[in-house]
């Protein structure tokens, strides 16, 4: 015999052994295991439908969470920039004035020399 066949002897033999002593020493009839696997199965079903309801809840309420946060920085943020743009809308709304101002001193400058010019030519 080789080691495979020798192998496969030995499962099998074990089987039947494992067999036999699971009839002999089996604390109930089989019927009786049945029917107590298979409560098991429901019972743990069972237990197993709540605690994925309860998981789904918990994914709900923190998407709803996530959401509402996203929500608010999103608000804030948008209200900060309409801020930014208000104060350089206001800024760039002075220093045109500034430049209007000195553009206009120029101006007067430039208007004088102009007559100043035109009076001696």
């Amino acid at each position: 015999m080789n080691n495979n066949e020798s192998t496969a002897l030995g499962i099998i033999a074990g089987t039947l052994v494992g067999a036999a002593v699971g009839v002999l020493f089996a604390p109930d009839k089989g019927s009786k295991t049945r029917q107590m696997i298979a409560d098991e199965a429901v019972t743990a079903k069972t237990k197993l439908e709540a605690e994925l309801a309860a998981a789904k809840d918990v994914i709900a309420k923190t998407t709803v969470d996530l959401k509402d946060r996203v929500l608010t920085n999103t608000s804030a943020k948008k209200q900060t920039l309409e801020e930014q743009v208000d104060a350089i809308v206001s800024d760039v709304t002075h220093k045109a004035d500034d430049v209007i101002g000195t553009l206009e001193k120029k101006l007067t400058e430039l208007k004088a020399k102009n007559k100043k010019l035109q009076k001696t030519s």
